[in-house]
């Protein structure tokens, strides 16, 4: 029976006709096909005969004769099968729950910042690139939670709530192991070259906690906000993460710093004292979402599945021809700015550029990011999600090279007010393409993913967009210091017995009364290789299949439970 048939007949036909196909496609689907779990399948279906023809057409032969054509001319649906109708004014209770996941998403931006921004530039004084490479490895649980979602999502408490039931937990935690972390900081920053592994060991049990609480609040955001107001689901993100990450990079070393401080009267902020400053704020936070914010019951579902069964509808969507063709995407979307997020700051420091200044100029760009995450998400709630997140491309690889010229041709100190701007502008401009692309990318996955098992869909998604980002940083950083060449020099002489990469080697050269030059700096060799693939794959592969994914209708990302 054709769609147009179905939709001639009346209600009670529709429902019988749809049973029917239901029992029919049963016989003639084999294991594996993405079937939906949440909507009956669309008429039209081809038979098996030509469904063994190829893999290469397996998304177009789950589709019926309309749905083939909608997705020819790139026009997506939704889950019913029919075009998206007229965005509808958002709900006062869709603005409490947005504000909800920007608190949420705040706290776990907090201990990120930290990790993967202040941390590293408090260390790098004392410790080589290849140490902060092993430090580097405390990032990673957050990129890799897919190992342990499937627990999140298949254990909870029923008078707690599906979501609570992790949420609650993993923030009294976060906000204990930060107050654990506050009275044994100056321990361990004394001489951290020698609690190298220690230090990795609180942060990675800090990251690792926000990743699982993040797991949660994802699956959340897919049942507190309506239909109509998804997209905005990113955007919360884009709010919380962002805020968090920034106070506690930005904001905290600019306070950090006794120049600045001095400079503007201001009080100075410790390490310590900014731990238990959030440590109360993660109670406080905990308590109230405890005792006074009650979460929906949701409706028993095939979804509520026990953890092998979850672990086995992730085995499920990936076998997914699309999904595995996004999740290749994803691992090597980001390789082309690796050198850049990894090492661009930490060089400019090395540079001469003060800390308290790339504070400064990171927090004028804030405002802009948050502005500019509104309105990518707005621009995301179209047909086409992914069509900022590939146009934002292109200018983040540009500001890219941008940032590494700047590195190369960074003047002696103090800096003049005309460079400083130049900074702030490349910063913002930089820092609003990666901005678009993380809310473009987040609302696709948002569309896509399933609500019946969100929070192990969106973690499956968000796990292979992560570790993108995550896996070239260490070694990124380890071949700076493996491609880079230098020397030291007593008296204007060059000791060959020294290597000076090392933290022996530049001990070593300073306890004989030498200084260490360097004469080929791997940064620039990692730079221009990693933005060399970024553009090859982006017009090779990123365009033409981001292309063809958003062009599918959402149904076809589902599977059958």
């Amino acid at each position: 029976m054709s769609t147009r048939r179905k939709k001639a007949a009346g209600k009670s036909s529709k429902k019988s006709s749809r049973t029917n196909l239901r029992e029919q496609d049963m016989e003639h689907i084999r294991d594996g096909m993405a079937v939906s779990s949440s909507v009956p399948r669309t008429a039209g279906l081809r038979e098996r005969g030509s469904l063994e023809n190829g893999e290469d057409d397996l998304e177009m032969s789950l589709l019926s004769e309309d749905d083939r054509r909608q997705a020819a001319l790139g026009a997506p649906q939704d889950e019913e099968g029919n075009a998206p109708g007229p965005t509808k004014p958002m709900s006062a209770e869709d603005k409490r729950s947005m504000a909800l996941l920007c608190v949420l998403y705040l706290i776990q931006g907090v201990p990120l910042g930290l990790a993967l921004g202040s941390v590293p530039f408090l260390l790098k004084d004392h410790l080589s690139y290849s140490q902060l490479g092993t430090f580097s490895l405390s990032s990673y649980p957050y990129s890799l939670k897919l190992l342990w979602s499937p627990i999140v999502d298949a254990v909870f408490i029923p008078s707690v709530g599906r979501r609570k039931s992790w949420i609650v937990p993993m923030q009294m935690i976060v906000g204990t192991l930060m107050l654990y972390i506050s009275l044994n900081v100056q321990r361990l920053l004394d001489d951290p070259a020698d609690h190298v592994g220690e230090l990795t060991f609180v942060w990675t049990a800090l990251v690792f906690l926000s990743a699982t609480q993040d797991i949660a609040v994802d699956g959340w955001a897919l049942t507190l906000l309506s239909h109509d107001s998804l997209s905005y689901a990113s955007t919360c993100q884009t709010i919380g993460l962002n805020t968090g990450y920034f106070a506690s990079f930005t904001v905290f070393l600019a306070f950090n710093s006794e120049e600045f401080v001095n400079k503007w009267g201001l009080p100075h902020l410790t390490l310590s004292g900014y731990l238990k400053f959030w440590s109360v704020v993660c109670y406080l936070v905990t308590t109230w979402l405890l005792f006074f914010k009650k979460e929906d019951k949701e409706v028993a579902t095939e979804a509520d599945m026990s953890i092998s069964g979850v672990y086995k509808t992730i085995w499920d969507i990936c076998k997914l021809k699309h999904v595995q063709q996004l999740i290749f995407l994803h691992f090597f979307a980001k390789l082309g700015f690796a050198a850049n997020e990894a090492a661009t700051s930490l060089k400019m420091v090395e540079k001469g550029f003060k800390r308290e200044d790339l504070a400064v100029a990171v927090l004028i760009d804030f405002p802009f990011q948050m502005i500019g995450g509104w309105y990518a998400a707005k621009w995301s709630r179209g047909n086409t999600p992914l069509k900022p997140w590939i146009i934002a491309y292109w200018p983040r690889l540009f500001f890219c090279l941008v940032a590494t010229l700047t590195v190369f041709y960074f003047p002696e100190p103090p800096i003049s007010g005309t460079f400083f701007v130049f900074l702030i502008f490349s910063t913002v401009f930089g820092s609003l393409a990666s901005t678009v692309q993380f809310v473009g990318i987040s609302a696709f996955h948002t569309r896509v993913s399933d609500p019946l098992i969100g929070g192990t869909y969106m973690t499956l998604l968000n796990t292979f967009t992560n570790l993108g980002g995550t896996w070239p940083k260490y070694f990124v950083l380890k071949g700076i210091d493996m491609l880079s060449v230098s020397s030291c020099r007593v008296d204007d002489l060059s000791v060959e017995a020294v290597e000076c990469v090392s933290d022996h080697g530049k001990a070593h050269c300073a306890d004989i009364g030498g200084q260490c030059v360097t004469e080929t700096d791997g940064y620039y060799t990692l730079s221009a290789l990693c933005m060399t693939f970024g553009v090859i794959f982006l017009i090779a592969y990123i365009i033409p299949t981001a292309r063809r994914l958003q062009a599918l209708p959402t149904h076809v990302w589902r599977i059958k439970l």
